[in-house]
This record gives structure tokens, sequence and C-alpha cells, in this order.
């Protein structure tokens, strides 16, 4: 299926479409249901009954079940002026150069491509790039919220073309002033929905309540969720991580005896908010990067704490062996700056061999390395001078196809 639009352009030729309604139908899903999306893109421009059947939601889902999952990661990154780093967290004011890429996950990092991403004429972003909140079944969620307030927030699917705005949140400057805000993405498996959560502190609100909100693909309207309970502060734009149905943010709470760390978590089925301790040893600190992942084997979740102190920064990556459990946290490496050149360690994300991204950055020098927690060795991958990364695993979808309202480009 090389060359798809010839194959595409014979069928309509010989009028396959017509000859196709003397084929049974299950047997003509069979066949649709296992080619590349692209292709299949490219068969709903081949009949209408082809079109209605390759846009149902039932075949849409059938078809990501299909899908193989874990062999691709999204590489989002992005290089410019003016960049500076605050609580683990990289920002610039001028972009130079901005890549999406899908990286086949082997061992040499080697086979890539590019992706394609405009975004819609009609849309003024307040920020120099767009965040990549989560990526979830080949969707992307993205937010203009990297430093400024903004209220831009997308549904992408590369595979496809299509781009969906959501509508603008509840909660913002003009209606409760100055706040901090965290989202997540994922998708709720009770109601076959994908959702966007936005927990956002007030914080010039007497006491400085945090409240949720949801949007839902299906319905494409936010609603509130109103205070969230257990009591908790956000850190602005924190990272999230999905696993098991559940999202979950590094936050922070005040009580009569200082500051302390626990994971906040969200059942997207149940719409419930709860609590995961963190590692007692880790304790509150102002200038402390927190970075939430998924797990080596995908069941579970990774913490990266960043301290980015030049003179005495460390990288320490923890994973919950027992997802829930939190005797289970288990502190598999610490690392300080490396090389002569004493370049500091953010960890990224988990691989699927278990090894783990690592960009190591100072003020002039980015390089993106492969970190094997065994053997405490860097492989160099051959990326380098991008100063923000984030980094998801992608497999391609039909999700968006059947909806009116997202845009292709």
């Amino acid at each position: 299926m090389d060359n798809i639009q010839e194959i595409t352009q014979g069928m309509h030729e010989l009028k396959f479409g017509e000859m196709a309604g003397t084929f049974p139908q299950e047997i003509i899903q069979e066949i649709l249901i296992r080619l590349p999306v692209k292709s299949m893109v490219k068969c709903t421009s081949v009949c209408k009954a082809w079109k209605s059947m390759i846009i149902n939601p039932s075949f849409i889902r059938t078809h990501l079940s299909l899908t193989v999952d874990d062999v691709h990661l999204l590489l989002h990154r992005v290089s410019g002026l003016e960049e500076t780093t605050f609580l683990g967290k990289t920002v610039m004011d001028k972009v130079d150069d901005e890549v999406h890429s899908v990286h086949y996950d082997n061992q040499a990092f080697d086979e890539y491509a590019k992706i394609e991403f405009t975004i819609p004429r009609k849309q003024e972003l307040w920020n120099s790039h767009l965040r990549v909140v989560g990526i979830c079944d080949g969707l992307f969620c993205l937010a203009d919220d990297i430093y400024r307030y903004g209220y831009n927030f997308f549904i992408w699917n590369p595979a496809i073309r299509k781009l969906l705005t959501l509508p603008k949140p509840d909660v913002r400057f003009v209606t409760h002033r100055g706040y901090d805000a965290s989202i997540g993405f994922g998708f709720d498996a009770m109601t076959n929905d994908y959702k966007v959560v936005r927990v956002v502190t007030l914080l010039d609100q007497r006491g400085t309540p945090t409240l949720a909100e949801v949007y839902s693909l299906a319905t494409g309207t936010w609603s509130s969720l109103g205070c969230v309970s257990p009591t908790c502060l956000t850190d602005g734009r924190a990272s999230s991580a999905f696993v098991n149905g559940v999202l979950h943010w590094p936050v922070f709470c005040k009580t009569n005896g200082g500051l302390y760390y626990f994971i906040l978590t969200f059942d997207l089925g149940k719409e419930v908010f709860r609590k995961i301790p963190m590692p007692k040893i880790i304790q509150w600190k102002y200038d402390l990067g927190l970075r939430l992942s998924v797990s080596d084997n995908r069941k579970s979740i990774a913490l990266f704490t960043m301290d980015n102190r030049c003179e005495d920064s460390f990288l320490e990556i923890w994973v919950m062996k027992e997802y829930g459990v939190k005797e289970t946290w288990t502190k598999l490496i610490t690392l300080g700056p490396q090389g002569p050149e004493r370049l500091l360690p953010r960890a990224l994300y988990f691989r699927k061999s278990g090894e783990v991204l690592v960009l190591l950055t100072d003020k002039s020098r980015q390089e993106l390395v492969s970190l094997d927690l065994v053997s405490k060795q860097f492989k160099n991958l051959g990326i380098s001078g991008y100063q923000y990364c984030n980094v998801g695993f992608y497999k391609e979808s039909l999700l968006l196809l059947n909806k009116s309202n997202a845009e292709s480009y």
C-alpha cells in the first residue's frame, strides 16, 4: 500500500465501490480494518458505504484495539532564545525551531519521521509555543499555557491531520484573577470518552482554594467538578501521568507543620479525586523540580526529582513497583552533573527497554541521551540543540475522523 493514491484512483476507474456491493459487509470490514490509518482515510473516498463504515465510532474503536502499542515515541522539541528554567520547566520567549517527530523505539533510536503541524490562522497564541499536555491513543492534548495565561486548547490527531479547538474553560484570569493550573488528558473506558481535566489553584482568593473542571470530547463542553478534595495547591503547568484510567499530578499541601508533597489522582470514570503519598524522603523545597511519568512496565507511575542548583544539582528516578502501594516506592538511581562540562540531567520518559530518555543541559549545550539504569551509562542519540523536550508513547488512530467540528489541514 505504498502508493495508495494510485490504488484508490484505480478503484474509482474500475467502479470498485459498485463491485464491493456484491461482497458481504463483514468481509469488507475485516479487510479495511487492517489497513494503515493513512490508507483507510483514502478509502473513505471510494464510496459512501465505505466512508460510513470507516467513520463509525465502533469501527474506529475496533481498529484502535488492533494497533500495536508501545513501539513508537513522539518527541516534541523546541529551540530558541531567552531561555529560563524554573522548577525543572524550560521557557523560551523566542522560538527558532520546533519539531514534532515519531521515533521507532528501537535500540538505535534512528528511525523517525517528522510530523507537520499547523495552527489555524484564526488562533492567536499567547505563548511562544504550545505545550504537549498528554498523548493518548494517537490524540495529543496541546495547551497554550507554557508561561503566560492562555486559553487555546487543542486535541490533535497528526495521523489523519485533524485538529479540534476546545472552547475556553470556565476558570480564567478574567473570572477568578491569578491562578496556577495543571492539566491532564486521558481516556474514560466507562463511557468511551476522552477527557481533559484542569486543576486550578486560585491565588488571589482567601484560603487559595483549588477548583477542577473537565472537558468531554463526547459532549464538546467543559463542566465544573467543584473544589478539589483532598485539599492541595498545584504547581503551575505540572506534568501529568495517565495510568490505569487515572490521571496523576505532583501537588503540595499546607499544614501547621509546613508544606509537603503528594500525588493528586483523578479517576476519569468515577470522576473522583484521591491522593498517593510520595516517598517520605522527598521534602518540600521551593526550587525542587518534580516530573511524573509512566513506569517502565506501563502499569504504574515514575517520579523524577530534579534539583537544578548548579553547585549541588541532582536527578533521582523513583518507581512505584506496585501501583497504589506507598511502601513499594523504589529509588532506581541518583545522578549528579555529568562530564567535565557538568551537564545537568533532566529525565523525560521511560523507553520500552527500561532505559530512560534524559536531556543533558547547560546554558550553551543540550543533548538527548538514553540512560541504562543497570550500567549507568549514557548513549548519545544524535539529537542536540533543543532546550525544551517532551516525550510520550504514540500510535496512529482514526480518532476525530468522525468529528465534523475538527478542522483538516
